[in-house]
This record gives C-alpha cells, structure tokens and sequence, in this order.
C-alpha cells in the first residue's frame, strides 16, 4: 500500500516545500488550501517531479464542517494517512494590543489554532486505529518567545506548542509520534500576508541579512519523519545563522 502524507496550507512556501519532499521521499501527497487554482497547479508540479500522486483538496481549515467532510469521504486510495503536517498558519496585521484588529486576532486564532485543532481531530484516529503515524505541527519561535506588536499571533503559536505536548502524551500509547517545528524568519508569503500585500514592507523584513528559506524548514521536517521507529524528535527550533532570538537580528549595513 501507498504511504500517504497530507499537508495544510500547501499552496506556496513552507507548505509546497514539505509536500515536494515528501513526494520526493516516496509518499503520495494530499495538499489543501484555499486558493484553487494555485493548490491545482502545484499538484501538477509536484506530480511532474516527482512521479508520485497528488490529491488536492481545496479547503479552508478554518471551517470545521468542510474540514470533516473532506476527511471522511477520503477514498480508500486516501485514507490510510501516515504523516499529517499541520502547516496552514498566518500572521494579520503588526499592531500594539491596544491598536488591534479583531477581524485580524479572529483569522489568527481560527487558522493557528483552531485549523490545526480539527485536521487533527480528522486524522489522528485512523492513525490510531493502525498503531501508526507521525503528526508535525509547524509553530515559529514566536511560540517560544514574544516580541513587540506580537502579541496575539505569539499568543497562537504558544498554544500550538501546547497543543503539540498535550498531543504527544495522548497519543504516545498509540505509537503515534508528534514533532514541533518551529522557524524564526522566513522568506516566504507570510510577511506579505501579515502586511496585508503591502510588498515594500514585507521586503523590508528581509533586508540586510540571510533568512530561511521553505526548503530549509522542509529538509527539517523530513528529517524529523525519516528517524527510525525508535527514535522522535520532540521539538526542532530552527533559525537563520543572523537571527539570535525573536525580535534580535543582525543586518548588514
């Protein structure tokens, strides 16, 4: 039989990036996001590379009903998932706590934790039920540590780190192992989401020094999920040679 890995939010950087290594690895790959058209055709790039079968599920993880739905009418082609990478995550807006937009701290704290929350509700128990599986939660070193104007979006990645230990010690009589990686910078869509397109200050988030790149934190994934049987890594914190911590980088001038 087929070794399945999904991945969430597949659609570009991190996500793609994961997805492409798998297939690389062997796994035929299930990918979801919400933008059609682009999850098409990185499926058929994926697919062109690699040689391995894609299953493209446009979907919002956000919505639970959907995300349940797509899950139980997996086709027995489909439904054996052995790797769930729950990478669908963003940050909205840069704002003092007192400045917020409720409309940005809602799409935080939906996707982040909520999304995460019912992908793996959706999986894990067919991984259960088979005494195998490896679940890797993609978190950031904002869930590690908080910075200035951070404040919900580390707030959401806190909880995901929590959420991942919780996971962990529920899961760990089944066999089923659970890995967290967690990214300082990251050269990918984020900031231009997080700034609402606003390309010049996205940019600037990246001037002057090397970030990560997506195949950097996808190289970590995979080999978090290539370990022997006996062997889990718990936690991966992963940052550019420039940055020290959350809020400490060094830029060239």
């Amino acid at each position: 039989m087929a070794r399945i890995a999904c991945i969430t939010g597949a659609t570009a950087g991190i996500g793609k990036a994961t997805a492409l290594a798998l297939a690389k690895e062997g796994y035929n790959v299930i990918i979801t996001g919400r933008r059609g058209e682009r999850l098409q055709q990185v499926s058929a790039e994926i697919a062109l590379k690699t040689g391995k079968e894609v299953l493209p599920l446009t979907l919002d993880m956000r919505d639970q009903p959907a995300v349940e739905k797509a899950f139980t009418n997996l086709s027995d082609q489909w439904r054996y998932i052995e790797i769930l990478v729950n990478n669908a995550g963003l940050a909205a807006g840069l704002d003092f706590i007192n400045e917020g937009s409720l409309d940005d701290w809602e799409a935080m704290i939906d996707t982040n934790i909520k999304g995460l929350l019912y992908a793996t509700r959706a999986v894990s128990p067919g991984m259960v039920s088979r005494k195998k599986g490896h679940i890797v939660n993609i978190s950031s070193i904002a869930g590690k540590e908080v910075y200035e104007k951070g404040n919900v979006y580390c707030g959401s990645k806190h909880a995901v780190d929590a959420i991942t230990k919780g996971t962990r010690i529920d899961l760990l009589k089944h066999g089923i192992k659970v890995t967290s990686v967690s990214p300082g910078a990251v050269d990918t869509e984020f900031s231009n989401v997080r700034f609402k397109g606003n390309n010049e200050k996205a940019d600037a988030v990246y001037q002057g020094y090397t970030p990560l790149y997506a195949d950097d934190v996808a190289d970590a994934v995979l080999f978090a999920v290539t370990r022997p049987p006996h062997v889990n890594i718990n936690d991966l914190l992963i940052m550019p040679a420039a940055q020290a911590s959350a809020a400490y980088l060094h830029r060239e001038e």
